[in-house]
């Protein structure tokens, strides 16, 4: 079965940083596409950042010149760093991956991906 397993998440204050990892395994197939997502507590699940197949990630407004999302192709390995965090950061991280067909103009849309990882939590205090 395939899954994807998340790590790195924690506690920091405002203007810290954190760097989220994801791990696939199960399989070695690529995937097509790769994203992180985050939902706060009564909120619904959001498009954070995600990787296209032709490497031009797209980033939410929100953490636009804050977070990095980055791909180890090899490794079908993603990354998240995350700088000058905010308290509204604050939410639990997901990881997601699709195969096939990938347009940049739903990528960041949580029904279009087939993969989940079971989440990180990320808090930061004021």
């Amino acid at each position: 079965q395939e899954q994807l397993v998340e790590s790195g998440g924690g506690s920091v204050q405002a203007g810290g940083s954190l760097t989220l990892s994801c791990v696939p395994s199960g399989s070695t197939a690529s995937f097509s596409s790769m994203a992180w997502f985050r939902q706060a507590p009564g909120k619904q699940r959001e498009g954070v950042a995600a990787i296209p197949p032709n490497g031009r990630t797209i980033y939410a407004d929100s953490v636009k010149a804050r977070f990095i999302a980055s791909k180890d192709n090899a490794e079908n390995t993603l990354y998240l760093q995350m700088n000058n965090l905010r308290p509204e950061d604050t939410a639990v991280y997901y990881c997601a991956a699709r195969r096939g067909v990938s347009l940049s103009s739903w990528l960041l849309l949580p029904g279009k991906y087939d993969y989940w990882g079971q989440g990180t939590q990320v808090t930061v205090s004021s």
